[in-house]
């Protein structure tokens, strides 16, 4: 048996949903994290400090008795927001970063934004007052190759908003290609990049050979190989511009196994036993703190956690639900295709 102790993880992008799913998701993520980044596109989005308030009041009302768990929330940007009602949700503390969706990329996008001039006098505040801009990195024009979307948002959209606005602190969401991460390394602003649990595990493959899995359907899709490696290199790297951002999804097996599934991979019961096991098989088990504790809060600006977690390996691989149940249906737990020695010490 071996052991690995870290300061307890943050996860930097998470979904929670709302409702019953909310109440069956959350315990598992809040039993290995510290913090995490709460996505706003519920129905419908969370677009204002009111709003937020209230979704932060109902899962903390849905956080079991004895676990100790942050939401750190999140306004979903939309044309219509009003700077002033960002910057006093900033500086009371009660929000962390706004999500930009484009309208249409993903899970409750719709509304979200079409034409980034419109939203330019919310960022310009966001820049004056130091507020992280978390962007979910795709262009959804429907003659762009859906391989190609998140290489091409580079140029199209983070790299002209990196000229109009350099100070502004951006966290490039889920990263999926090896063009986003040499991108991320070169940036000379402040620029960082969240590598999800799955995008390290699985390509392409995973989901297209020997017949359609929807389990492993999620948005950005998963790439070629070529890119898993270089998503793994920037991971185990130390690099501080990388860190954990499960992007963590829950959908019903029904949502999911139907003609038009949904996007989305639930990695939050396992994914620190699947990190472990990834940066074990590149040698590079020092950095998993640093990519999983450290370097998020080191950007947004805040202390690391006080607390521990101790990840043990045994021989044999270690045991994890292959669903959860909720009051809406099972959730599916991703499986990451090969057996998994290390588990948190509960």
């Amino acid at each position: 048996m071996q052991k690995l102790t870290i300061k307890r993880p943050d996860d930097w992008h998470l979904h929670l949903r709302d409702g019953a799913m909310l109440e069956a998701v959350l315990p598992h993520t809040a039993q290995d994290f510290g913090r995490a980044i709460i996505m706003p596109n519920l129905v419908p989005p969370v677009t204002t400090t009111k709003d937020a308030a209230a979704y932060r009041e109902r899962i903390l009302a849905a956080l079991p008795k004895g676990m100790d768990f942050d939401p750190l929330m999140v306004l979903y940007l939309t044309e219509q927001t009003d700077p002033q009602d960002v910057r006093a949700g900033f500086e009371s503390g009660l929000i962390t970063a706004v999500k930009l969706y484009p309208a249409g990329a993903t899970t409750n996008s719709s509304s979200g934004v079409r034409d980034m001039d419109k939203i330019m006098p919310v960022l310009e505040v966001m820049a004056e007052i130091g507020m992280p801009l978390c962007v979910h990195g795709e262009v959804v024009d429907s003659e762009i190759d859906i391989f190609d979307r998140e290489a091409v948002f580079i140029d199209r959209v983070l790299d002209p908003l990196g000229v109009r606005l350099p100070e502004l602190r951006v966290v490039f969401e889920h990263i999926t290609t090896k063009q986003a991460v040499d991108y991320v390394a070169q940036a000379s602003r402040a620029l960082a990049a969240t590598i999800t649990t799955h995008h390290l595990m699985i390509n392409r493959n995973a989901y297209l050979a020997g017949g359609i899995k929807p389990h492993y359907y999620c948005l950005p899709v998963a790439k070629r190989e070529i890119h898993r490696k270089a998503l793994v290199a920037a991971a185990i790297s130390g690099d501080p511009r990388y860190f954990l951002g499960t992007d963590s999804a829950p959908h019903t097996d029904p949502n999911k196994l139907q003609e038009c599934g949904c996007a989305g991979i639930f990695t939050a019961p396992n994914t620190m036993g699947c990190l472990a096991e990834i940066f074990e098989e590149e040698g590079a088990l020092d950095k998993l703190e640093g990519f999983a504790s450290l370097h998020g809060p080191a950007f947004y600006r805040l202390p690391v956690n006080e607390a521990e977690m101790v990840l043990v390996r045994s021989d044999t691989p270690a045991s994890y639900p292959s669903s959860i149940d909720t009051q809406d249906g099972p959730v599916t737990v991703f499986d990451p295709l090969r057996p998994i020695h290390w588990k948190p010490e509960r």
